[in-house]
């Protein structure tokens, strides 16, 4: 294959915070028709909410995957989740984080994870805050993910430790 027809690739992982077991074999095949390979997934009990289970894939694929995985995620209201995609060549990384409460939130991510803000979301918050220091804090929360991020914590500690798989995306 020439350099030309090489396509990109990028990894991720997909973390199932938590769900109800009767969930599991719909986000076994909701992962699996986006990858197109089988997603032999290992559900463990979830300690901080009893009565659910979580699990982590880890992926390879082409660049959009991540956001792929999430939508197909997406809609199922039990279900806490986050997706990660690194960066690539010419592609920001992303990590979609989802909650029961609070729906999903998206956030560009740097190559060391960290939340990376646009210029015009910034200026869009800015101008939203009218110059309260109070109300450009709040701003800076919600692109940041601030809220999703506290009520998620306790569920990825509680996966310190948890098998992961690897799964290739087939082209």
């Amino acid at each position: 294959m020439s350099a030309a027809n090489a396509r990109a690739v990028t990894r991720g992982v997909v973390f199932v915070h938590s769900t109800p077991a009767a969930l599991c074999p719909h986000i076994g095949w909701a992962l699996e028709s986006v990858l197109g390979a089988a997603a032999p997934i290992e559900w463990i009990k979830q300690p901080v909410e009893p009565g659910t289970v979580r699990t982590e894939l880890s992926w390879m694929g082409e660049p959009g995957t991540g956001a792929k995985l999430a939508s197909a995620l997406r809609g199922w209201v039990d279900v806490r989740y986050e997706v990660t995609e690194e960066p690539s060549p010419g592609c920001d990384g992303s990590r979609w984080s989802h909650t029961p409460s609070l729906g999903i939130h998206h956030t560009m991510t740097a190559a060391s994870g960290d939340a990376v803000v646009g210029e015009d979301r910034l200026r869009a918050s800015l101008a939203a805050s009218k110059g309260d220091p109070e109300l450009f804090r709040e701003e800076m929360a919600e692109l940041l993910g601030t809220a999703w991020d506290q009520e998620l914590e306790p569920f990825r500690y509680a996966g310190e430790g948890a098998p992961v798989r690897w799964l290739h995306r087939v082209s």
